[in-house]
Protein backbone atom coordinates (compact mmCIF):
# COMPACT_ATOMS: atom_id res chain seq x y z
CA UNK A 1 0.00 0.00 0.00
CA UNK A 2 1.12 3.68 -0.88
CA UNK A 3 1.00 6.01 2.09
CA UNK A 4 1.49 9.33 1.06
CA UNK A 5 3.59 12.78 2.60
CA UNK A 6 2.31 16.01 3.15
CA UNK A 7 4.13 18.93 5.54
CA UNK A 8 2.62 18.49 8.71
CA UNK A 9 0.20 21.73 10.30
CA UNK A 10 3.33 24.06 11.24
CA UNK A 11 5.43 22.97 8.77
CA UNK A 12 8.03 22.75 11.47
CA UNK A 13 10.21 20.64 13.02
CA UNK A 14 7.61 20.87 15.77
CA UNK A 15 4.99 18.69 13.95
CA UNK A 16 7.38 15.56 15.11
CA UNK A 17 5.42 14.58 18.40
CA UNK A 18 7.34 15.95 21.62
CA UNK A 19 9.91 18.33 20.21
CA UNK A 20 9.94 21.97 20.94
CA UNK A 21 12.50 24.99 19.57
CA UNK A 22 13.86 27.80 21.73
CA UNK A 23 15.73 30.80 20.02
CA UNK A 24 17.68 33.45 21.60
CA UNK A 25 19.11 36.55 19.73
CA UNK A 26 21.77 39.27 20.45
CA UNK A 27 20.87 42.10 18.05
CA UNK A 28 24.27 44.08 18.97
CA UNK A 29 26.51 40.96 18.85
CA UNK A 30 24.46 39.75 15.44
CA UNK A 31 24.17 36.21 16.58
CA UNK A 32 22.03 33.69 18.32
CA UNK A 33 21.35 30.34 19.46
CA UNK A 34 18.79 28.01 19.06
CA UNK A 35 18.06 24.86 21.27
CA UNK A 36 15.93 21.63 20.33
CA UNK A 37 14.23 20.47 23.08
CA UNK A 38 12.54 17.27 23.60
CA UNK A 39 10.11 16.62 26.05
CA UNK A 40 11.66 13.67 27.67
CA UNK A 41 15.65 12.33 26.70
CA UNK A 42 15.85 11.30 22.89
CA UNK A 43 17.83 8.82 21.48
CA UNK A 44 20.14 10.45 19.14
CA UNK A 45 22.90 10.20 16.59
CA UNK A 46 24.83 12.34 14.29
CA UNK A 47 27.07 13.02 11.12
CA UNK A 48 29.57 15.32 10.79
CA UNK A 49 30.88 16.01 7.26
CA UNK A 50 32.53 19.48 6.79
CA UNK A 51 35.90 19.86 6.55
CA UNK A 52 36.15 22.82 9.28
CA UNK A 53 33.19 21.43 12.13
CA UNK A 54 32.75 22.93 15.78
CA UNK A 55 31.00 20.47 17.76
CA UNK A 56 30.78 19.14 21.69
CA UNK A 57 29.70 15.82 22.67
CA UNK A 58 29.68 14.21 19.61
CA UNK A 59 31.29 11.26 20.39
CA UNK A 60 29.01 10.61 23.30
CA UNK A 61 26.61 10.09 20.17
CA UNK A 62 28.69 6.71 19.10
CA UNK A 63 26.52 3.56 19.37
CA UNK A 64 29.10 2.14 21.50
CA UNK A 65 28.59 4.73 24.24
CA UNK A 66 26.93 4.46 27.34
CA UNK A 67 24.93 7.39 26.95
CA UNK A 68 21.93 6.64 24.36
CA UNK A 69 19.40 9.36 25.28
CA UNK A 70 20.60 13.43 24.67
CA UNK A 71 18.16 16.34 27.03
CA UNK A 72 18.78 18.91 23.64
CA UNK A 73 21.02 19.62 20.95
CA UNK A 74 22.01 23.48 20.85
CA UNK A 75 22.52 25.09 17.68
CA UNK A 76 24.60 28.64 17.85
CA UNK A 77 26.29 31.26 16.14
CA UNK A 78 29.46 32.66 17.35
CA UNK A 79 32.00 29.83 16.54
CA UNK A 80 34.27 28.74 19.36
CA UNK A 81 32.72 31.12 21.94
CA UNK A 82 29.47 29.49 20.74
CA UNK A 83 30.14 26.30 21.98
CA UNK A 84 29.58 27.96 25.60
CA UNK A 85 25.73 28.10 24.37
CA UNK A 86 25.53 24.67 25.68
CA UNK A 87 26.25 25.36 29.01
CA UNK A 88 23.85 27.47 29.22
CA UNK A 89 21.35 25.57 27.99
CA UNK A 90 22.58 22.61 30.54
CA UNK A 91 22.35 25.16 33.38
CA UNK A 92 18.77 25.93 32.15
CA UNK A 93 17.90 21.76 32.29
CA UNK A 94 19.54 21.21 35.37
CA UNK A 95 17.10 23.86 36.76
CA UNK A 96 14.13 21.82 35.27
CA UNK A 97 15.62 18.43 37.11
CA UNK A 98 16.47 17.01 33.59
CA UNK A 99 19.83 15.10 33.20
CA UNK A 100 21.47 11.57 33.09
CA UNK A 101 21.25 10.21 36.85
CA UNK A 102 24.46 9.12 38.54
CA UNK A 103 23.49 8.56 42.18
CA UNK A 104 21.95 12.07 43.45
CA UNK A 105 23.40 14.22 40.52
CA UNK A 106 21.57 14.74 37.18
CA UNK A 107 23.79 15.35 34.32
CA UNK A 108 22.11 16.64 31.04
CA UNK A 109 23.08 15.76 27.86
CA UNK A 110 23.50 18.13 25.55
CA UNK A 111 25.59 17.64 22.17
CA UNK A 112 26.25 21.40 20.09
CA UNK A 113 27.10 22.73 17.15
CA UNK A 114 28.45 25.82 15.99
CA UNK A 115 28.36 28.11 12.30
CA UNK A 116 30.92 30.71 12.01
CA UNK A 117 29.35 34.56 12.59
CA UNK A 118 31.94 36.54 13.59
CA UNK A 119 32.83 38.32 10.89
CA UNK A 120 29.54 40.16 10.08
CA UNK A 121 28.21 43.89 11.44
CA UNK A 122 27.81 42.93 14.94
CA UNK A 123 29.85 44.00 17.80
CA UNK A 124 32.43 41.71 19.14
CA UNK A 125 33.74 43.39 21.73
CA UNK A 126 32.51 41.67 24.27
CA UNK A 127 35.74 41.29 27.11
CA UNK A 128 35.69 38.26 29.07
CA UNK A 129 32.29 37.41 28.58
CA UNK A 130 30.93 36.56 25.19
CA UNK A 131 26.97 36.16 25.45
CA UNK A 132 26.56 32.59 24.76
CA UNK A 133 26.32 31.04 27.88
CA UNK A 134 23.27 33.29 28.75
CA UNK A 135 21.96 32.66 25.15
CA UNK A 136 21.67 29.01 25.12
CA UNK A 137 19.67 29.95 29.08
CA UNK A 138 17.18 31.87 27.37
CA UNK A 139 16.44 29.40 24.34
CA UNK A 140 15.64 26.30 26.52
CA UNK A 141 13.92 28.95 28.53
CA UNK A 142 11.65 29.48 25.89
CA UNK A 143 10.95 27.04 23.82
CA UNK A 144 7.80 26.18 22.25
CA UNK A 145 6.17 24.39 19.27
CA UNK A 146 5.86 27.52 17.05
CA UNK A 147 8.92 29.90 15.81
CA UNK A 148 9.74 32.09 13.24
CA UNK A 149 12.07 31.51 10.43
CA UNK A 150 14.77 33.70 8.55
CA UNK A 151 17.06 35.82 11.16
CA UNK A 152 16.59 33.91 14.34
CA UNK A 153 18.14 31.88 16.65
CA UNK A 154 21.54 30.50 15.19
CA UNK A 155 20.67 31.89 11.73
CA UNK A 156 20.55 35.28 13.33
CA UNK A 157 24.10 36.71 11.82
CA UNK A 158 24.61 33.86 8.98
CA UNK A 159 25.33 34.40 4.94
CA UNK A 160 24.41 31.81 2.58
CA UNK A 161 27.26 32.27 -0.18
CA UNK A 162 26.41 36.04 -0.94
CA UNK A 163 23.13 36.43 0.78
CA UNK A 164 21.89 36.68 4.13
CA UNK A 165 21.35 33.32 5.49
CA UNK A 166 19.21 32.35 8.75
CA UNK A 167 17.05 29.28 10.28
CA UNK A 168 14.60 27.04 8.17
CA UNK A 169 12.47 24.49 9.45
CA UNK A 170 10.41 22.00 7.44
CA UNK A 171 8.20 18.66 7.84
CA UNK A 172 6.75 15.88 6.51
CA UNK A 173 4.26 13.86 7.50
CA UNK A 174 2.40 10.48 6.28
CA UNK A 175 -0.87 8.88 6.67
CA UNK A 176 0.22 5.87 8.45
CA UNK A 177 1.82 8.51 10.76
CA UNK A 178 5.34 8.68 10.71
CA UNK A 179 6.30 12.50 11.25
CA UNK A 180 10.06 13.81 10.01
CA UNK A 181 10.93 17.29 10.37
CA UNK A 182 14.21 19.15 10.32
CA UNK A 183 15.34 22.88 11.41
CA UNK A 184 18.86 24.12 9.85
CA UNK A 185 20.93 26.83 10.47
CA UNK A 186 22.39 27.71 6.93
CA UNK A 187 25.82 29.53 6.98
CA UNK A 188 27.36 28.16 3.87
CA UNK A 189 30.17 28.97 1.88
CA UNK A 190 28.07 27.33 -1.35
CA UNK A 191 25.37 29.34 -3.22
CA UNK A 192 21.47 28.24 -2.34
CA UNK A 193 20.24 30.05 -5.40
CA UNK A 194 21.03 28.64 -9.13
CA UNK A 195 23.32 30.94 -10.42
CA UNK A 196 22.18 33.76 -12.85
CA UNK A 197 18.47 33.32 -11.03
CA UNK A 198 16.35 33.83 -8.55
CA UNK A 199 15.56 29.58 -7.95
CA UNK A 200 16.59 27.86 -5.46
CA UNK A 201 18.60 24.42 -5.74
CA UNK A 202 15.67 22.79 -3.85
CA UNK A 203 13.34 23.50 -6.12
CA UNK A 204 12.11 20.33 -7.00
CA UNK A 205 11.32 19.35 -3.00
CA UNK A 206 9.06 22.39 -2.64
CA UNK A 207 6.09 21.98 -0.95
CA UNK A 208 3.07 24.29 -1.71
CA UNK A 209 4.81 27.69 -2.46
CA UNK A 210 6.88 27.44 0.82
CA UNK A 211 9.83 29.43 -0.98
CA UNK A 212 8.56 31.72 -3.33
CA UNK A 213 6.98 28.92 -5.70
CA UNK A 214 9.17 30.04 -8.57
CA UNK A 215 9.14 26.07 -10.16
CA UNK A 216 11.75 25.24 -12.49
CA UNK A 217 14.51 26.92 -13.86
CA UNK A 218 16.01 27.85 -17.36
CA UNK A 219 19.28 26.28 -16.80
CA UNK A 220 22.24 27.96 -19.01
CA UNK A 221 24.64 25.65 -20.86
CA UNK A 222 27.11 26.10 -18.01
CA UNK A 223 26.64 26.81 -14.48
CA UNK A 224 28.95 28.47 -12.44
CA UNK A 225 29.88 27.44 -8.54
CA UNK A 226 29.09 31.20 -7.59
CA UNK A 227 31.10 30.88 -4.58
CA UNK A 228 33.39 33.22 -3.43
CA UNK A 229 36.85 33.44 -4.70
CA UNK A 230 38.74 33.17 -1.50
CA UNK A 231 37.45 31.93 2.01
CA UNK A 232 38.75 31.04 5.13
CA UNK A 233 38.75 27.49 6.93
CA UNK A 234 35.81 27.51 9.53
CA UNK A 235 33.89 30.99 8.51
CA UNK A 236 31.05 28.82 6.87
CA UNK A 237 28.93 25.50 7.89
CA UNK A 238 25.37 24.55 8.05
CA UNK A 239 24.30 22.87 11.13
CA UNK A 240 21.09 21.32 12.38
CA UNK A 241 18.95 18.33 13.35
CA UNK A 242 16.21 16.13 11.94
CA UNK A 243 14.04 14.65 14.45
CA UNK A 244 11.03 10.98 14.30
CA UNK A 245 8.57 10.13 16.47
CA UNK A 246 9.59 6.76 14.92
CA UNK A 247 11.34 4.19 17.59
CA UNK A 248 15.20 4.06 16.63
CA UNK A 249 18.35 2.57 18.61
CA UNK A 250 21.26 4.99 18.48
CA UNK A 251 22.56 2.69 15.05
CA UNK A 252 18.98 4.16 13.13
CA UNK A 253 20.08 7.52 14.14
CA UNK A 254 23.24 7.92 12.98
CA UNK A 255 21.85 6.32 9.65
CA UNK A 256 19.05 8.69 9.58
CA UNK A 257 21.80 11.38 10.46
CA UNK A 258 23.69 10.30 7.64
CA UNK A 259 21.01 9.98 4.89
CA UNK A 260 19.30 13.46 5.85
CA UNK A 261 22.80 15.13 4.58
CA UNK A 262 22.11 14.45 1.41
CA UNK A 263 19.35 17.58 1.85
CA UNK A 264 22.37 19.45 1.95
CA UNK A 265 23.66 18.27 -1.49
CA UNK A 266 20.35 19.11 -3.09
CA UNK A 267 20.06 22.95 -1.70
CA UNK A 268 23.72 24.26 -1.61
CA UNK A 269 26.39 23.86 -4.12
CA UNK A 270 28.97 23.32 -3.19
CA UNK A 271 28.99 21.70 -0.03
CA UNK A 272 30.91 19.52 2.37
CA UNK A 273 33.64 21.78 1.22
CA UNK A 274 37.13 22.24 3.36
CA UNK A 275 35.73 25.83 4.73
CA UNK A 276 32.73 24.38 6.29
CA UNK A 277 31.35 22.34 8.94
CA UNK A 278 28.51 20.83 8.49
CA UNK A 279 27.25 18.96 10.88
CA UNK A 280 23.37 16.96 11.36
CA UNK A 281 21.91 15.25 14.64
CA UNK A 282 19.31 12.60 14.51
CA UNK A 283 16.76 12.55 17.12
CA UNK A 284 13.96 10.07 17.80
CA UNK A 285 11.10 10.70 20.55
CA UNK A 286 10.07 7.22 20.09
CA UNK A 287 6.66 7.79 20.10
CA UNK A 288 5.67 5.32 17.48
CA UNK A 289 6.73 2.14 17.26
CA UNK A 290 8.29 1.25 13.50
CA UNK A 291 6.21 -1.70 12.31
CA UNK A 292 6.73 -3.81 8.99
CA UNK A 293 10.60 -4.30 7.28
CA UNK A 294 12.78 -2.16 9.35
CA UNK A 295 15.20 -1.34 7.17
CA UNK A 296 12.48 -0.39 4.96
CA UNK A 297 10.69 2.40 7.38
CA UNK A 298 14.64 3.52 7.96
CA UNK A 299 15.35 4.19 4.26
CA UNK A 300 11.69 6.13 4.12
CA UNK A 301 12.79 8.28 7.58
CA UNK A 302 15.96 8.96 5.75
CA UNK A 303 14.53 9.92 2.51
CA UNK A 304 12.02 12.01 4.08
CA UNK A 305 14.60 13.86 6.62
CA UNK A 306 16.53 14.16 3.42
CA UNK A 307 13.72 16.10 1.94
CA UNK A 308 12.88 18.36 4.84
CA UNK A 309 16.67 19.19 5.35
CA UNK A 310 16.70 20.70 1.54
CA UNK A 311 13.42 22.62 1.94
CA UNK A 312 14.55 24.19 5.47
CA UNK A 313 17.81 25.35 4.06
CA UNK A 314 15.29 27.14 1.09
CA UNK A 315 13.25 28.44 3.52
CA UNK A 316 15.77 29.83 5.77
CA UNK A 317 17.15 32.01 2.89
CA UNK A 318 13.50 32.82 1.35
CA UNK A 319 12.52 33.96 5.04
CA UNK A 320 15.78 35.85 5.72
CA UNK A 321 15.64 39.65 5.33
CA UNK A 322 18.55 42.30 5.27
CA UNK A 323 20.62 42.61 7.56
CA UNK A 324 24.08 44.40 8.70
CA UNK A 325 24.61 44.83 5.20
CA UNK A 326 23.61 41.21 4.33
CA UNK A 327 21.45 41.18 1.49
CA UNK A 328 18.35 39.17 2.21
CA UNK A 329 16.54 37.18 -0.59
CA UNK A 330 13.52 39.55 -1.20
CA UNK A 331 15.98 42.81 -1.13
Amino acid sequence: MKHMSKPGARNLITDVDGIKIGNAEDAEVMTGVTAVVPDAPAVAGVDVRGGGPGTRETEVLNPDCLVDRVDAVVLSGGSVYGLEAASGAIMALARQGRGFETRSVRVPIVPSAILFDLVNAGNKDWGDMPPYRELGKQAVDTVRKDFDLGNIGAGYGAMAGKLKGGLGSASLVTDDGIQVGAVIAVNPVGSVLIPGTRHFWAWPFEQQGEFGGFGAPDLPEDIPLDMPAESRLGENTTIGVVATNMTLTKSEAKRIAIMAHDGFARAIRPVHTPFDGDSIFALSTEKKEVSGPRPYIIAKIGAMAADCVARSVARAVYNARSLGGLPGFMS
